[in-house]
């Protein structure tokens, strides 16, 4: 299974993240920046509309928390489930699910483009994680393509 091989890998190279402190002391224009976190934003298009459903996308977070390493806590949702009426009108970029998935050390969001068949997920923590396998288990997932992937240091 996919999930298992892919928690594996996080645990070999889980070890040597959380061996590394995040505030990495950074050299920014002559002046030390230190970084608290990291935020990685993944884009991919083509996926599977039959997994935009708020079970399939809690089930998503789930397995993405567990493979890693983040402890789960709140999570939200934004989207036209008790509004089918409002679901009609919306322009095409309006027309998915969103949720926020709050963990220990800071957020998960994700959005859904029905009919668009995109998926958009940002992922911001200030304990190290594996951002290939979050963007390999993504793209297995949803079934799409990345056509977009970015790891931004938060200083």
């Amino acid at each position: 299974m996919v999930a298992g091989r892919l928690l594996k890998q996080f645990m070999r190279n889980g070890r040597k993240l959380r061996n590394r402190s995040l505030m990495k002391i950074q050299q920014s224009k002559g002046k030390l920046v230190k970084h608290f976190g990291e935020e990685f934003i993944l884009d991919l298009h083509n996926c599977d509309k039959s997994t935009f459903t708020r079970k399939s996308i809690r089930k998503y977070l789930i397995k993405l928390c567990d493979l890693i390493g983040m402890d789960r806590e709140s999570l939200f949702w934004w989207d036209y489930y008790n509004s089918p009426i409002e679901y009609a009108k919306a322009p095409k970029h309006l027309k998915g699910t969103s949720a926020v998935q709050f963990i220990k050390t800071s957020n998960i969001t994700i959005h859904t483009l029905d009919e668009l068949r995109y998926v958009y997920v940002n992922i911001f923590s200030c304990k190290p994680f594996c951002a290939q396998i979050a963007a390999n288990f993504t793209r297995e997932y949803f079934k799409g393509t990345v056509v977009k992937s970015r790891i931004l240091k938060r200083i």
